[in-house]
């Protein structure tokens, strides 16, 4: 696949998620909004996610008590960085938490005998791997200019499942499913 793949399904997401009419959606970030949020966050948008974002900056519709995130959508542009920051966050201080619970991934090395070494273990380990950017709410994508295609993570602490097998499967799978 090329970038030029990875720029058709962004936009074909952006399409499928102004055709369900669930939020509304913003102009698009130009591509200085965008290289300014990657320097700014130390991270680069996939090229789908690039081009997801660049077609139409979804926005959030009102708070519904009960949501887990007053702001689902990351306000890219105008966002409290703050905020956007520990939604950046939230992937790997939701492992961390878990493994201060008890939690311990199979496939690292054996556990640390402390819970602070864990917690250090842990975190070498989660840094080690791709940045988690931001989709909606706890649905993330890997971050990485170049790539594209990759699942749609649904992240709590260490509850970590595929919720889409790209970005667009995604949209229709949060959506189409919850509009009548």
């Amino acid at each position: 696949m090329t970038n030029g793949e990875g720029i058709r399904l962004g936009a074909a997401a952006a399409r499928r998620l102004a055709e369900l009419g669930c939020c509304e959606l913003a102009p698009g970030l130009t591509e200085s909004e965008i290289t300014g949020i990657e320097r700014r966050f130390g991270f680069e948008f996939a090229d789908d996610h690039r081009a997801f974002l660049a077609a139409g900056l979804p926005r959030n519709g009102p708070w519904q008590p009960g949501q887990t995130w007053r702001k689902p959508w990351p306000d890219w542009r105008d966002g409290d960085p703050d905020e956007l920051r520990a939604h950046l966050d939230w992937p790997v201080e939701g492992v961390l938490s878990a493994v201060r619970n008890g939690y311990w991934d199979p496939d690292w090395d054996g556990r640390p005998d402390t819970p602070q070494a864990a917690v250090a273990q842990a975190r070498r380990w989660l840094e080690a791997g791709p940045r988690m950017v931001p989709v909606y709410a706890h649905r993330y994508l890997p971050a990485g200019r170049g790539t594209f295609g990759q699942p749609v993570l649904s992240m709590w602490g260490a509850d970590i499942v595929r919720y889409g097998t790209d970005l667009l499967d995604y949209i229709d799978r949060e959506f189409a499913e919850t509009i009548p």
